[in-house]
């Protein structure tokens, strides 16, 4: 049971890590020193949808690094 639940954490790690690569540059530190001018900026279409799900990937990490963590090795 437990193989089982490192290799989802692993596939959802590999998920999470590519959203949080795949989302828009230029709202980190580079802004702070004249790059992005825009400071109220709403999400919309694909950036909202990326925005979503990086939030429940981390959602779901946590869950099962939680669950992982209460399972015994058997």
């Amino acid at each position: 049971m437990k193989n089982y639940l490192n290799v989802i954490q692993i596939a959802v790690a590999v998920l999470l890590t590519a959203a949080i690569l795949m989302q828009a540059r230029g709202s980190g530190l580079g802004a702070a020193f004249g790059g992005d001018g825009n400071v109220y900026r709403t999400k919309r279409g694909v950036e909202k949808s990326l925005f979503v799900a990086t939030i429940a990937l981390a959602v779901v990490f946590f869950a099962l690094s939680l669950t992982a963590l209460f399972i015994p090795a058997a």
